[in-house]
């Protein structure tokens, strides 16, 4: 896996993670949260890993058009996961903001 890819992956999980801090939602109604930023065909791969490392958890529920959804949720270490996750960015960006103005 390319550094970018890493950094793509890391900051995709950081988006499900915060989009899921608000309320428990739908594979759906996650993608539409972050639509404009992320292609929906990484979004899934992504929502599975995340359930698979336990920062989320999934159940089945009736979405808003009365069709079948699997709802997503946070789980406790997916909590603190999310806390961690938005240390490192702050600290990436806040490092290469310096980068960018020292230039």
């Amino acid at each position: 896996m390319t550094k970018s890819t890493e950094l793509l992956q890391g900051t995709l999980d950081l988006l499900i993670l915060k989009v899921l801090s608000l309320e428990p939602m739908h594979g759906w109604a996650i993608a539409q949260r972050i639509r404009q930023r992320v292609n929906q065909g990484a979004l899934y791969p992504a929502m599975h890993r995340l359930e698979h490392q336990a920062w989320i958890e999934a159940a089945w529920g009736e979405s808003e058009n009365n069709r079948r959804a699997k709802y997503y949720s946070l789980t406790k270490a997916g909590r603190k996961r999310l806390e961690s996750e938005e240390q490192s960015w702050d600290r990436l960006s806040t490092a290469v903001q310096g980068v960018l103005k020292a230039m």
